[in-house]
């Protein structure tokens, strides 16, 4: 997990973003213990208060749950809760910034969606 230091994304949702992807992944599975506040912060130097942040925003989430004096744990449900959150959200409002990025340089539907074709073949390859 790498973090941008020059993003103007607050340092606890790269965190907590990072976790998502990494269990979307596959790298943590239900049930498995994520890293905890102290780990993060030695692997990527930074206040463990604010990998603390990043893991409570996953377990106010439902993505992560806590197992008292031991750790966070990945949830049953996280896979969905994530991909649902990302979708309503962030893929929403990227979607939202093309569509009008394509209305301002007049390119009509048909080949938007073709252009979004082409991305997902590429994808594929």
């Amino acid at each position: 997990m790498l973090l941008n230091t020059n993003s103007t994304k607050p340092i606890y949702i790269q965190i907590a973003e990072g976790i998502e992807t990494m269990i979307l992944q596959g790298k943590f599975h239900a049930n498995d213990q994520v890293y905890s506040q102290y780990k993060l912060a030695e692997m990527l130097t930074i206040n463990p208060a604010t990998a603390a942040k990043g893991l409570n925003l996953l377990a106010e989430e439902g993505i992560l749950y806590d197992r008292r004096g031991i750790g966070k744990f990945v949830s049953e449900d996280a896979i969905k809760i994530i991909k649902e959150k990302r979708k309503e959200n962030i893929l929403t409002e990227k979607i939202k910034q093309m569509v009008e990025e394509a209305y301002y340089l007049n390119i009509k539907e048909e080949e938007f969606i073709e252009l979004i074709q082409k991305a997902y073949q590429e994808m594929e390859e």
